[in-house]
């Protein structure tokens, strides 16, 4: 009996390692589905941040909660299944604090023909998608700002992981040192240090341990609050599907709004792409990754049906980069990350229990060894150094992967010219620099 059971075991660990060829890329079945578990981990905080920030909007935040988790699911199911890479889907932060607070609260729209523009911006992707224009922006950016866009991300990423470990005070144009005796500092404190003694010896699971430690941790010190439940019945989604207004988004004067959501997100999932594959070694010599059309037809499709059951724009997360530092190597990563947002419909009040500080020491290790990739720039090339030099320094002070980008491709452009060397620019980017250009006038 226990022979037969093993046989299935192996029967179905194969036909997995068929399909995903984790083996082949140094990874494992167990590897993987730790791998994401630690990405969901890292990005668990959605589940809380996006449904306060559409309640502000004036949506049901009950059933927003349910289609962060129900899209999020399907989304990194979509991912993993069609480009086989580690890479997790959920609605992004910025667009969705650009939808809430700048648009409907301030009284710009309502919420249904703010998710009239999500729609819209999405057919946009879909359009671009279709034409391998998405494609061809890549290709054509230079290799020095691809290879930059990995440092921009994990300065990005390690930003994020000393403000919410409350290391840092960041916010209001001003950054200051937070208070080394509070306990949110404190946890955070002991997260880095488990989390650099796990990575030190090399244990894939360690970031995983790390977090779970901590979040352990915070609980006799009131830091993680338990939930009054473990298991909840999912509400409706009804009072947010098909409540988007298209025609009413389709207004002249709205064109600049559509363009901040298409610009933002267009640029987030480049520079999360190639970010994180650099991370992972998925990058040919030219900084490109093979068969990237893959990823921009899942989010440009994510994006377009989640509008339509109320969701703004889903993207491809920078927290990936945490499955991918443990280990994960393939599509079942991403996966295994659906699996638990798929569960969370019925475990929120479990999975939320994650406080930031626990998988703030995750986010800090993580950008620190995504800094690796500056060795492989030109520092000899005045010209290719500075735009990759503007590309990391803007991502990183103004907390906007797409503003770096923008800017690092800006000022390749104009370094170029001004040292006479305009043949190595290549035409495409001056059609490129005009909507970019637009974007930073309209801020």
């Amino acid at each position: 009996m226990f022979t037969q059971v093993e046989d299935k075991k192996a029967t179905l660990t194969d036909k997995l390692d068929g399909r995903f060829q984790f083996t082949q890329k140094g990874s494992s079945l167990k590897t993987e589905l730790m791998a994401g578990v630690t990405t969901f981990m890292a990005m668990a905080y959605i589940l809380i941040v996006h449904p306060s920030f559409m309640r502000v909007a004036g949506m049901d935040v009950a059933a927003v909660t349910v289609a962060v988790a129900l899209f999020s699911a399907l989304g990194c199911f979509a991912m993993g299944y069609f480009t086989n890479l580690p890479f997790a889907i959920a609605p992004a932060m910025g667009g969705n604090a650009f939808f809430a607070f700048t648009l409907v609260a301030q009284g710009v729209v309502n919420w249904q023909t703010a998710m009239g523009m999500v729609f819209i911006s999405g057919i946009a992707f879909i359009i671009l998608t279709f034409l391998g224009l998405r494609e061809l922006v890549v290709r054509m950016m230079p290799t020095n700002i691809k290879i930059a866009i990995g440092a921009a991300v994990g300065l990005f990423i390690a930003q994020l992981g000393f403000k919410s470990g409350g290391l840092m005070m960041i916010g209001d144009g001003s950054i200051s040192l937070g208070s080394m005796s509070d306990n949110t500092a404190l946890l955070t404190m002991l997260g880095l240090a488990l989390s650099f003694g796990f990575a030190a010896r090399k244990f894939n699971s360690g970031l995983l341990l790390s977090i779970a430690i901590v979040t352990i941790v915070g609980i006799p010190l009131g830091m993680t609050k338990l939930p009054e439940q473990l298991v909840s019945i999912p509400p409706t989604l009804a009072p947010i599907t098909f409540q988007l207004d298209i025609l009413d988004a389709l207004q002249f004067g709205y064109i600049s709004f559509i363009f901040t959501f298409f610009v933002g997100d267009f640029f987030s999932t480049l520079g999360t792409l190639l970010g994180v594959s650099e991370k992972a070694g998925f990058l040919d010599k030219e900084g490109n990754l093979p068969n990237i059309h893959r990823p921009f037809w899942v989010d440009s499709l994510a994006t377009t049906i989640g509008s339509l059951f109320g969701l703004t724009t889903l993207t491809t997360y920078i927290e990936s980069a945490a499955g991918v530092e443990a280990g994960g190597r393939t599509g079942l990563t991403a996966i295994a990350t659906g699996l638990c947002f798929l569960l969370c419909i019925f475990l929120t009040p479990l999975i939320v229990i994650i406080p930031a500080f626990a998988t703030a020491p995750v986010l800090i290790l993580l950008g620190l060894s995504m800094l690796t990739c500056v060795k492989r720039l030109d520092f000899d090339d005045v010209t290719e150094f500075l735009p990759a030099f503007a590309t990391i320094v803007f991502c990183a002070y103004t907390s906007s992967i797409s503003n770096g980008i923008s800017m690092g491709i800006l000022s390749y452009i104009a370094v170029k010219l001004l040292a006479g060397r305009y043949r190595d620019i290549h035409p495409g980017l001056y059609v490129l620099a005009l909507p970019l250009i637009y974007f930073f006038a309209m801020k």
